[in-house]
């Protein structure tokens, strides 16, 4: 386990710019943390490491479930806040996405952690009481270890 502390939404998203960069095809990132921990902040800097397009809006998908954004690899950016039956992770297609070509970035993935492929970056985002963020990542495989490894954060 690893554990960065952001004191800024701009570090937040750069927290993500760098992930981003080193994010590839196949790979999967779960986020969890409340409503308003910036997991979709880290996502829009991520998007940015992976060279999505500055005029290309970065939202939670929370009411379409996916977004598709095209960067250096396609990037999924999945929601699934709003699912409740496990019925309705198969509708989605998950495998596709999972297992597809582009990098699969998860928020509230905590609701689907069956799901999660046995490879994957987990990052949980707190909400410290000065207004800091937590991100706590755990590398789940062998793929996301090395990520994990090479992940440099700088001012």
């Amino acid at each position: 386990m690893r554990e960065i502390v952001t004191r800024s939404a701009a570090e937040t998203y750069r927290v993500g710019v760098a992930l981003g960069r080193l994010l590839d095809a196949g790979d999967v990132v779960a986020f969890s943390g409340d409503l308003g921990a910036g997991k979709t902040c880290c996502i829009q800097g991520i998007a940015a490491g992976m060279e999505v397009s500055a005029e290309t809006a970065v939202t939670s998908p929370t009411f379409t479930l996916i977004h598709e954004y095209a960067g250096r690899v396609p990037i999924y950016h999945v929601d699934v806040y709003r699912l409740n039956h496990e019925e309705e992770v198969y509708d989605l297609g998950y495998e596709e996405y999972f297992y597809g070509q582009g990098v699969t970035l998860i928020e509230w993935a905590e609701r689907i952690a069956a799901f999660l492929p046995s490879d994957h970056l987990a990052i949980r985002l707190q909400v410290e009481p000065d207004q800091a963020r937590r991100l706590q990542f755990q590398a789940v495989g062998a793929r996301a270890a090395q990520v994990l490894a090479r992940l440099q954060v700088s001012d």
